[in-house]
């Protein structure tokens, strides 16, 4: 991907949180900085409480990473619809975050502890 997109481990403990619970804590996150946009961390998919997520029909494409699918949070009052994203077959060049989430801010928090 050139300059455009960067991929690194994040460094640390990173914690998943979400209608007040935590959601997922990883060593393994990843660290992906495309273009002059904010960092977004990637969770390892074995380190999120996937029973907590639900599959959403929602989809997006990317031209530097490919489709993304969306997963909405069932927490026990609420859903919180499309709060993170996959790219289940990412280009090669980003090939690094297959079989990771993230998610956006709002939605869920995550932080460095």
């Amino acid at each position: 991907m050139g300059d455009y997109i960067t991929i690194r481990p994040a460094g640390g403990t990173w914690v998943l949180r979400a209608g007040g619970a935590v959601l997922g804590e990883t060593t393994k996150a990843l660290e992906l900085i495309e273009g002059e946009n904010p960092p977004v961390i990637y969770f390892p998919r074995e380190n999120i409480a996937m029973a907590m997520l639900e599959p959403s029909d929602t989809r997006s494409n990317c031209p530097h990473k490919g489709e993304a699918t969306y997963y909405s949070i069932q927490t026990k009052s609420m859903l919180i619809k499309d709060a993170g994203w996959s790219y289940e077959n990412p280009k090669q060049d980003v090939a690094e975050i297959a079989g990771h989430l993230a998610f956006y801010p709002g939605k869920a928090t995550v932080e460095q502890v």
